[in-house]
């Protein structure tokens, strides 16, 4: 490894070299990213959000939000847009970004949903991951002591694999995104925290997803690939850390990778014919939209061949790993309610819309 000093800066190169690695990334070293990344979102979407570095996380510039329950969210860093970019009125009321591919800290999530609660209690939106996981049920226990009424949400709709490097049973992935839109919007209707984690568990019990990469990534305190895959490969089943997937196989053409990820999906629930859905076709952080509108257009196909009406999509990188290459999609059966709050205003710096 070369680490290479430019002023006050260090930029950390690993070189390419009968097979070494070499690392790009704009960053001035791997000890402040998380930081400085902060940093910039403040500077940036001030008007919705303020950040306290002592714990790290996010809230709305409003919170806390009088006789709302409050959301709250995280995970490691390294996943942007999520969490941090959906903190705003529609969705989360704050966000706690660990280390890269790192959980955050009990700390961070008690300091977190004790400043954004507005007397409503506090529902946990947590991904099924290990330290995630532990670390959520530790705060959520701080809180309590406090006098807060806290509920807490996973997410495992991943159906590439049981357990994994991260997890015991399945992860928790692009379904998080939708979760996270849909119980903002219910929140914003003044519901009660047993209603929203009911919500919760229903949305949960009713979305599936399935992912793959045609590249891996670099985490900048590692300075290498989290994996590595041939020019001719592909993982099909990988988790958002970079994580092994079901199986390596060759590549093949974008419709036949939209089969494989669709067909697993539709299968695992089971999806059935006549069914609404809301379609989601995610970028994993290095794939550009060209190629997510190809992906789009195979998974809505295929999903009409089996009686399915898409009746809201999303499609772009919501839910990354860093530089990943690669894609998951995402379906969540939909009924009339679900449409109603996928609709409602929601303006974060990475979800915006008004209807």
């Amino acid at each position: 490894m070369l680490l290479v000093i430019v002023g006050q800066q260090k930029l950390v190169r690993s070189l390419s070299i009968e097979g070494a690695t070499f690392m790009k990334k704009l960053i001035n070293s791997p000890e402040n990213v998380v930081r400085e990344e902060l940093e910039g979102m403040e500077l940036a979407h001030g008007d919705r959000l303020k950040v306290s570095y002592e714990p790290f996380y996010i809230a709305r510039k409003d919170a806390p939000v009088k006789g709302k329950v409050a959301l709250v969210s995280g995970g490691g860093s390294g996943h942007e847009p999520m969490h941090g970019g959906y903190v705003g009125k529609g969705m989360l009321d704050a966000a706690c970004p660990g280390h890269i591919f790192t959980s955050p800290t009990p700390d961070q999530m008690f300091e977190a949903g004790k400043a954004v609660h507005g007397g409503a209690g506090v529902l946990q939106i947590v991904k099924n991951y290990t330290g995630d996981v532990m670390n959520f049920d530790l705060a959520a226990d701080t809180l309590r002591e406090e006098k807060i009424q806290v509920e807490s949400v996973l997410t495992d709709d991943d159906v590439a694999v049981e357990n994994s490097l991260y997890t015991a049973g399945r992860r928790g992935v692009g379904l998080t995104v939708l979760m996270e839109k849909l119980l903002g919007a219910a929140a914003e209707e003044r519901r009660s925290l047993a209603a929203l984690k009911k919500l919760g568990d229903e949305i949960r019990a009713s979305g599936r997803s399935m992912g793959m990469a045609l590249t891996p990534c670099t985490v900048p305190h590692a300075g290498k690939p989290s994996f590595e895959l041939g020019e001719s490969e592909m993982e099909v089943g990988i988790g958002i850390h970079g994580e092994p997937g079901r199986r390596r196989v060759p590549l093949v053409p974008a419709d036949e990778i939209v089969a494989m990820l669709m067909e697993t999906v539709l299968k695992d629930l089971p999806f059935k014919s006549g069914e609404s859905v809301i379609l989601f076709v995610n970028g994993m952080g290095g794939t550009p939209l060209i190629e997510l509108y190809i992906v789009y257009r195979k998974a809505a196909q295929i999903a009409a061949q089996h009686g399915l009406k898409i009746v809201r999509n999303l499609v772009g990188n919501y839910i990354t790993s860093l530089e990943m290459a690669g894609c998951s999609i995402t379906l969540l059966r939909a009924n009339d309610e679900l449409v109603q709050l996928w609709d409602a205003p929601v303006n974060t710096p990475a979800l915006r819309w008004s209807i």
